[in-house]
């Protein structure tokens, strides 16, 4: 494992939000701003590749992916980590509803030859982008047992916004829950990531193209927190 040399912050000196309010900026950034899924889906995805680059240095990875927006950022951190020589796999818990942008994205993997299975393989680390901020309840089916697969592996887990099977809001860790060694959260930390450091592990918040004015309509006032860069970890 290597240093990332990203700049740091207290967490608390961010604010931080719930799932509810996340539901909201996603719905002002793409109905008001303009901005479009696949450009957050694609700023979140690089900047996912670059944190695992830089923080394991691994030759493999395995890529765990969901049907909804969170998946779709796994599939685009799946493909720019094949762009830099990494061998990348993936499943997806449930390739049958895969939303229209994150099926782009698997599209697009599939044309550069990266491996889509049925069944996870054992890599020098797992990406876990299979909840996200969407979680109801105790994870089921499919993506518990990928939940369970990624805890029983010997490789370190690193999860896309938050684990997979903890409350965003409530900070509840529900029944199975990714246990990670690294979470990238996005835009801006979800509350209930602050007492979770058991399941969160180190915390990095990268830059999605969400603009301050945005926050500013919902009344969250932040300085310029990617001022020295897109990713930042969280202390």
């Amino acid at each position: 494992m290597t240093s990332t040399g990203y700049a740091t912050r207290p967490l608390g000196s961010v604010p931080s939000i719930t799932a509810e309010q996340m539901r909201e900026v996603d719905r002002l950034a793409t109905g008001r701003y303009g901005l479009l899924l696949v450009q957050m889906m694609e700023n979140a995805g690089l900047h996912l590749a670059e944190l695992v680059s830089s923080r394991f240095d691994p030759r493999s990875v395995t890529v765990l992916c969901g049907p909804g927006g969170n998946g779709g950022g796994g599939l685009v951190a799946a493909r720019h980590l094949s762009n830099r020589g990494v061998a990348v796999a993936t499943t997806v818990s449930d390739i049958d509803r895969l939303g229209d942008v994150p099926r782009h994205q698997l599209d697009l993997l599939e044309r550069i030859g990266v491996p889509v299975t049925a069944e996870p393989v054992e890599s020098e680390v797992v990406i876990d982008a299979l909840i996200g901020y969407s979680l109801h309840g105790d994870p089921t089916g499919r993506a518990a047992e990928l939940i369970r697969w990624a805890n029983g592996s010997a490789a370190p887990i690193s999860s896309l916004d938050v684990p997979s099977g903890l409350d965003p809001t409530t900070g509840r860790v529900h029944d199975p829950c990714v246990r990670a060694a690294a979470t990238m959260t996005l835009a801006l930390p979800k509350v209930g990531l602050a007492g979770a450091a058991g399941v969160v592990g180190e915390l990095y918040l990268a830059d999605i193209s969400i603009p301050p004015a945005l926050h500013a309509e919902l009344g969250i006032l932040i300085d310029p927190i990617f001022a020295s860069g897109s990713i930042i970890r969280l202390l």
